[in-house]
């Protein structure tokens, strides 16, 4: 009877389950380390043919620390040679600034001598041109000196000059926030009250007046015809002394005198004088007027007075 054919295993015909990732597979077999071992030995080969790397960074440090030494003595070298021409050059530039200083000095000195002579001129010229109103003019431009009793005034500010007083007073209308302080306004209203009030003469910190003087501030400070007052500003007004003084307080700007001395602690001193003396003014500006040749014949045209 014959036997029937032997039947073939399929099992060793079956693929690997791994034959689809080979890439793995060799990665699996075939470590990295392989190709880090190759690199160090290939690294150690060329150190032996070469300097080892710590004797090759010493050496770049030596380098450096030589140029760095070369340019540090090449600086210093240049500023020693440098230094006695700059030290020259600085002389002279001190010693011109110092001759034009004298030289400013000296011209300034000119300009007071020669403003001193003009002002000598023409106070002399002044009566003379003035016909017979030559001493009324004179005092009014402040070309000659006063004596004479009179009526002193010293305004001050407050002790306490950040204060103020109660509110709703004058100073708080001009915007000042510094109540306490004397304003330039306030002076001016002193002086034209004075003049109001009969005073032939005024100076305040013995700085003469006239019919042309400023009064102006420049921050917290006074300026009379562009000179700076510092408080206390006294005031002499050459006048009838008790005539002076009572009509000035019983006037509109005695009146606001006293508020700012009663509301804002401003300090005020008011003396009669049997005999003060006022200097002339410092400098002196004389202006005059003359009759324009057609200007009656224009006013006669403007009216209907001329003729047609």
């Amino acid at each position: 009877m014959p036997q029937p054919p032997p039947i073939r295993s399929t099992a060793s015909q079956r693929p690997r389950p791994d034959a689809s990732m080979s890439l793995l597979t060799n990665v699996m077999d075939h470590s990295l380390d392989d190709g880090y071992a190759e690199a160090a030995a290939r690294r150690e080969a060329e150190g032996k043919q070469g300097l080892p790397r710590t004797v090759s960074a010493k050496l770049w440090l030596a380098v450096g620390l030589v140029l760095t030494t070369v340019v540090v003595t090449i600086g210093a070298a240049e500023t020693r040679i440098a230094a006695p021409t700059v030290a020259k050059e600085r002389q002279e530039l001190i010693d011109r600034i110092e001759s034009e200083t004298a030289a400013a000095d000296e011209l300034e000195d000119n300009v007071d001598a020669l403003r001193d002579e003009v002002g000598d001129r023409q106070r002399k010229v002044l009566p003379k041109q003035s016909g017979g109103k030559g001493e009324l003019v004179a005092l009014l431009a402040g070309a000659t000196e006063v004596q004479g009793p009179g009526v002193k005034l010293v305004v001050d500010d407050a002790e306490d000059a950040g204060g103020g007083g109660g509110g709703g007073g004058p100073r708080e209308s001009n915007g000042f926030s510094n109540t306490g302080r004397v304003r330039d306004r306030d002076m001016q209203r002193v002086i034209n009250g004075l003049w109001q009030s009969g005073a032939e003469a005024i100076a305040i910190n013995g700085q003469r007046l006239t019919a042309l003087s400023a009064i102006r501030a420049a921050g917290d400070a006074i300026l009379v015809d562009n000179r700076p007052l510092v408080p206390p500003y006294t005031v002499l007004a050459v006048g009838d002394g008790p005539r002076l003084r009572a009509t000035f307080e019983s006037s509109a700007d005695g009146q606001y005198l006293k508020v700012l001395q009663e509301n804002y602690d401003i300090r005020v001193r008011t003396s009669l004088q049997d005999e003060m003396r006022l200097p002339v003014a410092p400098s002196l500006i004389v202006r005059s007027a003359e009759p324009y040749a057609g200007a009656a014949d224009k006013n006669d045209t403007d009216t209907g007075k001329g003729t047609s």
